[in-house]
């Protein structure tokens, strides 16, 4: 397929760049896959789309504040986004720079952009492809020096600096495991009471970890879709989380993944036997349209940039043709797009293979 197969045109104004005041106060839109019939709806009714037996998975990542400043020693200005962490002190990195700093060269680190230097640096140790290789000095876990100066990294639509509201609601209500540079935005909807709702209605849940990379919002270059080099992100899917797939399929209820994210991993640890098993690693699987759904029946997703992988995967679990109808309805009903939007409650379509 080809990448102008998944354009569409969104007004700029649709680009919610805040939250909320409330997290469940979005809007909704609710595509039955077998039919195509569309429902708008308030984010709360999910719990009426939901099913007793059925199992929703959360990525539990932790976004952290991956956005850093500073200067060359000999004076250069740049911007620095980490794509991972690494180790306690040392991590991959995206440098924006007039000229690219030298390996063994340190960075001074400052809280703002064109800030004075502060107490912390960074030492620059090698070039990796398009990233960086950082390490902190000995003795300073680099996920404390973060939280000290760094910032939250906000999507690149999203045209304000971050600020102190963007500390809680750029993270999910369920957040634990740190690692994230961008925030699995289908969970920013959930709120404790909406949770506690959904627990009472009797849906179980269950939990992935996949370290969100910059990645995510790198776009398709290439025409012939099939040719993209996806990006990698860290995963784990734990044997707990397999068994509660495992015996939600034995009560007949559906496997409901909060994100693409989500989607993501369980697909990716039902690879080798058709079924979520137990999985550690990294994980650059690419879902288009052809793909054959082993594990999931349902999603909870944001809506998506023209051209993107994450377009592509649900243009995969219900159609193309389906998914940008959708879409055109959202833009007609002035729905609000991306991170910080409105939602969709998708079922499975006969071109997933989860009716077949």
């Amino acid at each position: 397929m080809k990448r102008s197969d998944f354009t569409y045109h969104l007004p700029p104004e649709l680009i919610a760049q805040h939250p909320l005041a409330e997290r469940s106060a979005s809007r909704l839109l609710c595509l039955d896959g077998a039919s195509g019939e569309l429902a708008h709806r308030q984010f709360p009714d999910l719990l009426a789309q939901l099913r007793p037996d059925d199992l929703l998975v959360f990525n539990n990542t932790r976004v952290i504040p991956a956005r850093l400043w500073g200067q060359k020693e000999t004076g250069g200005r740049l911007e620095i986004l980490i794509e991972r962490l690494t180790g306690i002190d040392t991590a991959l990195a995206h440098i924006r720079s007039s000229k690219s700093p030298k390996p063994g060269s340190r960075i001074l680190l400052s809280t703002e952009p064109g800030g004075e230097p502060g107490p912390f640096s960074l030492e620059v140790t090698e070039r990796v492809g398009a990233l960086f290789a950082l390490k902190a000095p000995e003795g300073e876990p680099l996920s404390e020096i973060l939280q000290v100066i760094g910032h939250m990294p906000l999507p690149p639509y999203i045209e304000r600096p971050d600020d102190a509201e963007d500390q809680g609601r750029y993270q999910t209500v369920f957040a634990e495991r740190e690692g994230a540079v961008a925030a699995p935005t289908a969970g920013l909807h959930f709120s404790d009471e909406l949770l506690a709702a959904i627990e009472a209605r009797g849906v179980r849940r269950a939990f992935v970890t996949l370290h969100v990379a910059a990645g995510t919002f790198q776009p398709v270059r290439e025409e012939n879709i099939e040719d993209h080099p996806m990006h990698a992100e860290y995963l784990e899917v734990s044997a707990e989380t397999c068994e509660a797939v495992a015996e939600t399929r034995r009560r007949g209820g559906r496997v409901v993944a909060v994100g693409t994210t989500a989607v993501r991993s369980l697909e990716t640890a039902s690879q080798a036997s058709g079924e979520p098993q137990p999985y550690c690693g990294d994980t650059d699987i690419f879902i288009y349209p052809g793909y054959r759904f082993r594990a999931v029946d349902a999603m909870v997703t944001n809506f998506h940039l023209s051209e993107s992988t994450l377009l592509m995967l649900v243009s995969a679990f219900v159609g193309r043709e389906c998914i940008l109808a959708a879409y055109r309805e959202a833009i007609a009903e002035r729905y609000r797009f991306f991170s910080y939007g409105d939602a969709m409650f998708i079922t499975a379509g006969p071109e997933s293979g989860r009716l077949s």
